[in-house]
């Protein structure tokens, strides 16, 4: 029996590269092992599609099933891979054509009912894909209206593995009448739909907003609480221009990749303000294993906001240096590399200039020359460094 072959993607921060799934059976033992540097949950992906398959109606053959995950060295992560793995399965089982799976890239997570659950990252999987020359793709249903925002590739949004198994013109399968899983994670929209015209008086900030969204630069504000300033950061992606298509999908794929669910493009500018306790890893992204965008690549092509700078700890606030200077935050571990982009506008904001310090010399009671986020930010402080 020739060997069945479909397609994946694996994803490492917003790159996406393809994965071939092969699917082969011997005369051994009966067993059901998958291989190609796959992580603890990939691994357990056996289980599920051995169940999955049995509960839907399906057989495999009862001899050893090896699935092998191409590239072999390329490190591969998440539940994204059952539906490819079931799929090749069942092809090599003689229950799917082989020619329709083999041109058709596969993504969902599978319930041992054989229901096809929704997963994170569809959107730039995809976009990779369409890249690559694939013309077709299935994913769970509640991923549908997300994978078709993705132009020049076809996606088919499937229930369950039955219904996959049928699309691909296997016969004698019965299709059970089920409801497709939705979301299970749905963040709070973000999008600010604000103006400046709520803010009353300030007529200075106001104009300093409006020459910040002009000319894409950062602000720093200063004044006692209740002085307008989180609401007049809050209004400034109201006044910035709309985000064009490419920076629409953008945005998009940053928040899929981060778990939301995504049905259509946001021209509005994101909007982020994380709490000043936020740590390194929150704020610029990253993970052991598994890497995941920070704040300010949600904040990309947007605003990122940091209220109560002066008590955010100055190593969390010298990590956004870099990613301001370049517009992208490069994570680097010892299995992988991811990049996401970090293309922001910075409002920061505080009290008094003159009493910002750093999380050092509030322990020593020294002041730092070149310490305190208004000294490195702030353009207007009467306190100047002194030189050295």
């Amino acid at each position: 029996m020739s060997v069945a072959r479909t397609w994946a993607v694996a994803l490492t921060g917003l790159h996406g590269e393809l994965v071939e799934i092969e699917a082969d059976v011997t005369s051994h033992t009966p067993d059901f092992r998958i291989i190609g540097l796959p992580d603890k949950t990939l691994g357990e992906a056996s289980r599920r599609v051995v169940n999955a398959c049995e509960n839907a109606g399906l057989e495999l053959p009862a001899r050893r099933v090896t699935v092998n995950l191409s590239p072999a060295g390329l490190p591969k992560q998440g539940s994204g891979f059952d539906l490819g793995v079931a799929v090749a399965a069942l092809g090599v089982a003689g229950v799917i054509p082989l020619e329709s799976i083999a041109r058709t890239v596969h993504l969902g997570e599978l319930g041992l009912d054989g229901r096809l659950r929704p997963i994170a990252g569809v959107l730039p999987a995809l976009r990779a894909a369409a890249e690559r020359g694939f013309e077709r793709a299935v994913v769970p249903k509640a991923n549908r209206a997300e994978g078709a925002l993705v132009p020049g590739i076809e996606v088919i949004g499937a229930v369950s593995l039955p219904e996959v198994a049928r699309f691909h013109g296997a016969r004698d399968v019965e299709v059970p009448d089920q409801r497709a899983v939705g979301r299970v994670v749905r963040r709070a929209e973000r999008e600010t739909q604000g103006d400046l015209q709520d803010v009353v008086g300030q007529e200075d900030a106001v104009e300093a907003a409006v020459a910040v969204a002009a000319g894409g630069h950062h602000l720093l504000l200063s004044g006692p609480p209740g002085a307008g300033k989180t609401l007049l950061a809050s209004r400034l992606p109201g006044i910035l221009p709309p985000l064009d298509d490419e920076a629409a999908l953008e945005v998009a794929a940053v928040r899929s990749l981060s778990g939301e669910a995504v049905d259509a493009l946001t021209r509005v500018p994101p909007f982020e303000a994380p709490h000043h306790t936020a740590t390194l890893a929150a704020l610029v992204g990253g993970g052991s294993r598994v890497s995941q965008p920070g704040v300010i690549s949600r904040a990309s092509r947007g605003v990122l906001m940091i209220d109560e700078a002066g008590e955010m700890r100055a190593s969390v606030l010298d990590a956004l240096r870099q990613p301001l200077e370049s517009g992208r935050i490069v994570i680097h571990r010892s299995g992988f590399t991811a990049s996401y982009p970090a293309r922001f506008q910075l409002i920061g904001h505080c009290v008094r200039l003159g009493t910002i310090q750093t999380s050092r010399e509030r322990q020593t009671g020294r002041r730092s020359p070149t310490g305190g986020f208004g000294r490195r930010l702030s353009a207007t402080s009467r306190e100047r460094p002194r030189a050295s």
